[in-house]
C-alpha cells in the first residue's frame, strides 16, 4: 500500500545536519533528474541583482516580503537536511504528528507515505532534505513546467513502486498532476477528497475548505497507521475507514480512472 501525500508550504529550515544528497532519497533512479531541478532553481536564486532578485520571486511565486526564501534556496546545496516528516509543518504535517507516534505506527506511515515535491519528485519521510521553496506550479528557466518534468520522469518509476496497490491518493491537484494511475493500477487507486458540511437555512451544504482538508487527511493517515491497517484492495481500505468511524461516500468515476471517494467532516 502507498499513501500519496502533498508537501507542506510551511518547512521548519533544520539547524545542523549533513547535505542532502538526491541519490539518497527514495527512487535513487530520480537522481539525475533532482540535481537538474536543484541545480536549475540554486542558479536562478544566486543572481543578486536586483533585476535577478524580481525575476526569482516572480518565477517562484513569491512576494517582495519573502527574499528570505530566494536566499534560502540560493544555498541548497550545501544546507543542512533533516528527515522530511521534521521539514514539512504544515497543517497536514502537525495533524499527522509522526513524531507522537508509537514506534510500529511511525514504521508503518515510514514504509508507506510518499510525498510529491517540486523540487524532488517524490520523497519518504524519512529522507532527509533541507528546506525550500519551489512548488510544482513553477515553470524553471530551461527545465520549463516542472509538472510536466516531473510526469515524464515519475511515471516509469512510480508504476513500479505501486504495481501491487492499493493506493490512497489525498494530493492537492497541483501535485496529483505530477503522476496519474492508469490502467490496472487506476481501480487500485482511491482518489480521496474531503468535504465540510455544515448546516446553512435547514440545508446541508458540502465544501472543500482548506484547513478542514488537510487536518482530516493528516489525522485519517495516523488513524490507519495506529490501527496497523494492512488493506489487500480499494475495498478493504474503505472498510477500514468506515471501521475508523470515517463518513465515506464513493462518487461515478470514469472508466480508467481511480475510484473517487469523499469523506465527510460535519461540523457540531
Amino acid at each position: 500500500m502507498l499513501i500519496l501525500l502533498p508537501p507542506s508550504e510551511g518547512k521548519t529550515a533544520p539547524a545542523a545536519g549533513e547535505r542532502a544528497d538526491p541519490a539518497d532519497l527514495w527512487l535513487p533512479r530520480l537522481a539525475p533528474a533532482r540535481r537538474r531541478i536543484l541545480a536549475r532553481l540554486v542558479a536562478l536564486t544566486r543572481r543578486t541583482s536586483a533585476r535577478g532578485v524580481a525575476d526569482s520571486l516572480a518565477i517562484l511565486g513569491l512576494s517582495a516580503g519573502q527574499h528570505g526564501e530566494i536566499a534560502r534556496n540560493a544555498g541548497l546545496v550545501t544546507a543542512p537536511a533533516a528527515p522530511a516528516a521534521q521539514v514539512y509543518t504544515g497543517v497536514l504535517y502537525e495533524a499527522l504528528d509522526t513524531a507522537g507516534l508509537a514506534a510500529g505506527a511511525r514504521a508503518w506511515v515510514d514504509e508507506r507515505a510518499v510525498v510529491f515535491s517540486g523540487l524532488w519528485g517524490v520523497l519518504r519521510l524519512t529522507d532527509r532534505i533541507p528546506a525550500y521553496r519551489c512548488s510544482v506550479g513553477v515553470t524553471l528557466p530551461v527545465v520549463g513546467g516542472l509538472t510536466a518534468y516531473w510526469k515524464k520522469a515519475l511515471s516509469p518509476a512510480l508504476d513500479r513502486a505501486a504495481a501491487d496497490g492499493p493506493v490512497l491518493d489525498l494530493r492537492s491537484g497541483a501535485y496529483a498532476a505530477m503522476w496519474a494511475p492508469s490502467g490496472a493500477l487506476a481501480g487500485r487507486t482511491v482518489a480521496l477528497r474531503v468535504l465540510h458540511e455544515r448546516i446553512v437555512d435547514g440545508e446541508p451544504r458540502r465544501s472543500v475548505v482548506s484547513h478542514f482538508n488537510k487536518a482530516t487527511k493528516g489525522r485519517l493517515v495516523r488513524a490507519l497507521a495506529e490501527a496497523d491497517a494492512a488493506p489487500a484492495s480499494v475495498d478493504d481500505l474503505l472498510s477500514v475507514l468506515r471501521e475508523l468511524k470515517y463518513t465515506v461516500e464513493e462518487r461515478p468515476a470514469a472508466a480508467g480512472r481511480p475510484r473517487q471517494v469523499d469523506v465527510i467532516v460535519r461540523e457540531l
